[in-house]
């Protein structure tokens, strides 16, 4: 009998414990699948400016965000200036020399790179990437070479030059929708954007003013204290890098040896 009744008693104690584990478990898997991720934010400090959050969205271009989160979280935006300004239209840094001509390097973006400038993915819809975010007020994009002025044939080479230089929009333009690589948008200091974007501006190579000559180089540059991260504890990894397109070699080979 009494055999019985501690089989019993084990019996219950056993049920007990598995109904238990299988709660604990359900629970987790629960709470895993009704888990909300935030988005990355990256806080710029602009001196003399003040202060911009951009909420990042790798759910949509997610080399681009990796990239720039790899960059931003080494240091490498620190100190750099906002080289290129359009009112109306968008304010443009990420280039190593501050003036628009140079990118990033592997080295810039992870420990023991090689001192070569690299590019990523275009992530957008005419590089057959789904992202569908308009190009509005407040986003920021990567910014890339158009190299089909040279060569319609050139398309890829142009689409995938990204690096590290990046645009933020101060009016909706809808000519870049699906041609260019928005990754996030300004959550905060939309009014910091639009401060930078009243700055003077004058040729770059400082010639007289004409219909031909870009009034886009700040004569002033606003300089990028810093750019930081929040990633809330997720790794969002390396970007997949790719060989940049050699444009000189290319021309040389397509046109300058067949006029010597």
């Amino acid at each position: 009998m009494k055999n019985e009744k501690l089989k019993i008693v084990i019996w219950v104690v056993a049920c007990i414990a598995l109904i238990a584990l299988i709660g604990v478990v359900g629970f987790g898997y629960y709470k895993k699948a009704t888990m909300e991720v935030k988005n990355p934010i990256a806080t710029m400090e602009v001196e003399n400016f003040g202060t911009i959050k951009i909420e990042l969205y790798p759910d949509k271009a997610p080399e681009s965000v990796a990239n720039f989160i790899a960059l931003a979280n080494r240091g490498y935006y620190n100190g750099n200036k906002f080289h290129r300004i359009i009112k109306d239209f968008m304010i443009q840094a990420g280039s190593k020399d501050g003036e628009g001509t140079t990118n990033a390097t592997l080295a810039d973006l992870k420990d023991g790179g090689e001192d070569e400038e690299y590019t990523i993915k275009g992530e957008f819809i005419a590089n057959d990437v789904e992202n569908d975010i308009k190009f509005e007020e407040g986003v920021i994009g990567v910014a890339r070479a158009d190299y089909s002025q040279y060569s319609s044939e050139l398309l890829d080479e142009s689409y995938n030059s990204g690096s590290s230089q990046f645009f933020i929009m101060t009016k909706a333009t809808s000519s870049l929708d699906g041609l260019y690589t928005p990754f996030g948008k300004v959550i905060e200091g939309l009014d910091v954007v639009h401060k930078i974007e009243e700055v003077e501006v004058k040729s770059a190579d400082d010639s007289e003013e004409s219909s031909s000559s870009e009034q886009s180089t700040p004569v002033n540059p606003p300089v990028i204290k810093s750019i930081s991260v929040e990633t809330n504890g997720v790794d969002y990894g390396l970007p997949e890098t790719l060989e940049p397109f050699d444009m000189m070699t290319w021309y040389y080979q397509n046109y300058a040896s067949s006029i010597q």
